[in-house]
């Protein structure tokens, strides 16, 4: 990028920390109010495909409504407030709602079992529970939810078929007037607590206060590219940090008129709201990427499409040998996390943009410091070296993640060097051009006879062969190489498992990434285990096969 480039970001980065770390920051000002009354803010599309729009005059003043009956519940700053709610108009006052009040907004994914919505709850000490129709039977006391519990429950349910001792939404709103203040408790003010997704063991608390909004801005402004005149569409859920952060978030800071599906996924109707509402400027998942590439029905035309960006998992190579001419645009891959936001892009911003480089995640947003340190030791590797991607804390005026809740051990396992350096916790390279290489989590990286190989870049290889949907590949014991790769695939439709379907997709890596990195044994399976955002489990799959083994040893003697 261009010195004067250059220097016009980072003079926007400093220019939005001061916005966001300012003592007198209102996030509801900042969020909603300062809008026109008359501007879009979210397209909402129901099951029908049907729109109604959300001015932010309507979003203001029915959250001013929702804050006053918080506020008379003996809610106030700094109180937890959970949403247990599918995506509409409902949710998103409550969620200005929480945040005029100054109170912490703690999501749920609508997708969690009772255990895992009590592990919230009660870890977040929340006064109150938001949740609609479908979700209020998870809340009934059980084993896992208490018969007395200390939180409040809100329900949008209509009178008649509330849960039991609930408030109803609704009514709260209508006995209210707008009106009510909107809190200004600055920069240093907890505005999300939120729950990493367990990926690598226990979900742990993350507070997310104001000043990262300005970190949510700078990728809606340079990694996403949002204009005045785009329709964007987040297709990320909002119960994880990346349909938050950037579903919610990154539209509200810029203004820029969202949409938002009500129904969940399907990858005709995904087809169908792109083309009939002109969505320009599209982010999801590469899960959804894949199963737009593998639908089989009838898809209209998209022609307005301008950027389309994933983020959550490593985008797959044979998503853009078919996004090219069945979206017009090619996805941008894009790498973040809950405790930072977004860190590495392939930026659309067009003082950013670069070439894109298959299997890479990007470079840096302006704001980070980005470098890959040694495996073993707390100094940088060298480019092209495989080693643990991080930041240089004081080089990233972005950076606000200081810690877990209440747990020390874990807080400081993310950081090395004295507090010099943020730990991702992801293997990765640099190239010599400055681009990022995702590898795999730290305890996902394979050793097998001396080669260290991440099991991303060989499911990047597996991927593109025509009978594969979706694979994993982890690593097994073995005794003459340490460890050798095994891949669990799942086919396309019309595809059956078989030897020779399996040496197909040996040869496929054999010859088109090494012959010493092939998986040893190809498992059929229907579907890899996911966590509720969508992030493969290796680790599941490495323990079941590795408890196979055993059993298999132990059956020999």
């Amino acid at each position: 990028m261009p010195a004067r480039q250059h220097a016009s970001a980072l003079s926007r980065i400093r220019e939005l920390v001061a916005i966001y770390s300012d003592p007198n920051a209102s996030v509801a000002e900042l969020l909603c109010d300062r809008r026109s009354p008359d501007a879009l803010a979210y397209r909402i599309i129901g099951a029908d495909l049907e729109a109604s729009d959300l001015s932010y005059g309507a979003l203001r003043a029915q959250s001013e409504r929702f804050t006053a009956a918080l506020a008379d519940l003996g809610i106030g700053p700094g109180d937890r407030v959970a949403t247990l709610m599918g995506k509409g108009a409902d949710y998103l006052i409550a969620l200005m709602g929480i945040w005029r009040l100054g109170a912490v907004h703690v999501p749920i994914f609508t997708a969690f079992a009772p255990p895992a919505i009590a592990f919230r709850l009660i870890g977040s000490g929340a006064k109150a529970v938001i949740c609609d129709t479908a979700q209020q039977q998870k809340l009934l006391p059980g084993d896992d939810i208490p018969a007395d519990p200390p939180w409040q429950v809100v329900t949008t349910a209509e009178a008649g078929t509330a849960l039991p001792g609930a408030l109803r939404f609704t009514a709260l709103l209508e006995a209210q007037s707008p009106g009510m203040a909107a809190a200004a408790l600055g920069g240093d003010a907890p505005i999300i607590q939120i729950y990493t997704s367990g990926t690598t063991g226990t979900p742990k608390g993350v507070v997310v206060p104001t000043k990262a909004l300005a970190g949510f801005q700078a990728y809606a402004e340079f990694g996403l590219a949002l204009r005045s005149d785009d329709l964007y569409w987040c297709a990320a859920d909002p119960g994880w940090a990346y349909g938050l952060y950037f579903g919610v978030l990154g539209s509200l800071t810029t203004g820029v008129p969202s949409l938002l599906q009500q129904a969940g996924f399907d990858a005709g109707t995904t087809f169908e709201i792109l083309a009939q509402y002109g969505v320009t400027n599209f982010a999801a998942a590469p899960t959804v990427y894949r199963s737009l590439r593998s639908f089989a029905g009838p898809a209209p035309k998209i022609t307005k499409l301008r950027c389309a960006s994933s983020a959550g998992e490593p985008l797959t190579p044979e998503v853009n040998e078919w996004a090219a001419s069945a979206l017009g645009v090619l996805v941008h891959d894009h790498y973040g996390q809950t405790e930072a936001g977004m860190l590495l892009n392939n930026h659309h911003h067009p003082d950013l943009a670069a070439p894109l480089r298959p299997g890479s995640m990007g470079k840096p947003l302006p704001g980070w410091s980005a470098l890959v340190l040694k495996e073993q030791e707390d100094a940088p590797a060298e480019d092209g070296e495989l080693g643990r991607v991080a930041i240089e804390v004081k080089d990233s005026p972005l950076a606000w993640f200081s810690g877990y809740i209440d747990d020390p051990l874990k807080s400081a396992e993310k950081f090395a060097g004295d507090g010099r350096w943020y730990l991702t916790g992801d293997a990765g390279r640099r190239d010599q051009d400055g681009y990022y290489h995702f590898s795999s989590r730290d305890d996902d990286v394979i050793i097998m006879a001396g080669y260290r190989i991440g099991p991303f870049e060989i499911e990047s290889v597996i991927v593109t062969n025509p009978a594969v949907s979706e694979c994993a590949v982890v690593a097994v014991p073995d005794s003459t190489r340490g460890e050798v790769l095994e891949a669990f695939v799942v086919l396309r439709g019309g595809e059956a498992p078989s030897p020779e379907q399996a040496k197909n997709i040996q040869n496929w890596v054999k010859t088109r990434y090494a012959a010493h990195a092939f998986p040893r044994h190809v498992h059929f399976i229907d579907a890899l285990p996911k966590t509720p955002s969508g992030k493969v489990q290796r680790f599941l799959l490495r323990q079941q096969r590795r408890e196979q083994l055993a059993d298999l040893v132990a059956e020999a003697r």
